[in-house]
């Protein structure tokens, strides 16, 4: 049987592409340009760019502030849905709500030296949202909302004592972002995959720090 986490292992990586920080945001029917609009300042022109051109803003950005986020969003078009990728960054899953008016959101933060999250958010809010290695503590309108693909993914939906908490915890946390973009891919239809990152991105500044 094949591993449905396999397309996303390389998002687990110490150190990868993406780094151990990184958010990816998936909105769904909105253009590139209204993304980078979303993210950033009104007016702002994004310019397309590589990964490797993205990666080094990023760094030129950390580099010569003293601002905790990377400062940039590169956004591609795949299957009628924008995928905004934050290098070291964590806007999309901060205010997934916000993002998400007028549309669907799916966010996945990464944040090895704080807390990683998963959000789906619609019209404005925030129906489920969670950290990946203990989902069965969830928030949101209808946290209950996407439980049928979280069962899918064994991940658990129900509420647990300290000692099976701890257990579900030791589990799921050695594969816990590859997981919950597999519960992106189940949502969107999007696998966000090594290869995405190979297209041009529309690149442009956040306003969040």
């Amino acid at each position: 049987m094949a591993d449905p986490l396999a397309p996303f292992h390389w998002l687990d990586e110490h150190g990868g592409a993406l780094d151990d920080i990184f958010c990816v945001s998936f909105l769904r029917g909105v253009a590139p340009a209204e993304v980078l609009r979303r993210f950033g300042p009104d007016g702002t022109v994004g310019r397309e760019m590589s990964f490797g051109d993205l990666s080094d803003t990023v760094a030129e950005f950390l580099s010569t502030t003293s601002g905790g986020s990377g400062g940039h969003v590169g956004v591609l078009e795949a299957s009628g849905w924008s995928v905004a990728v934050e290098l070291w960054g964590w806007f999309g899953a901060q205010d997934a709500g916000g993002l998400s008016d007028g549309c669907e959101v799916v966010a996945v933060s990464r944040h090895d030296y704080a807390e990683d999250a998963f959000c789906y958010a619609v019209d404005g809010e925030v129906v489920t949202g969670f950290v990946p290695h203990s989902p069965a503590r969830r928030w949101g309108r209808d946290p209950d909302r996407l439980n049928p693909l979280l069962r899918e993914l064994d991940l658990p939906t129900d509420p647990l004592d300290d000692d099976a908490w701890e257990a579900s915890w030791d589990r799921l946390f050695e594969h816990k972002i590859a997981r919950v973009f597999a519960l992106a891919a189940k949502l969107t239809g999007v696998p966000f995959t090594r290869p995405l990152l190979d297209f041009p991105l529309l690149v442009g500044p956040t306003t969040r720090r």
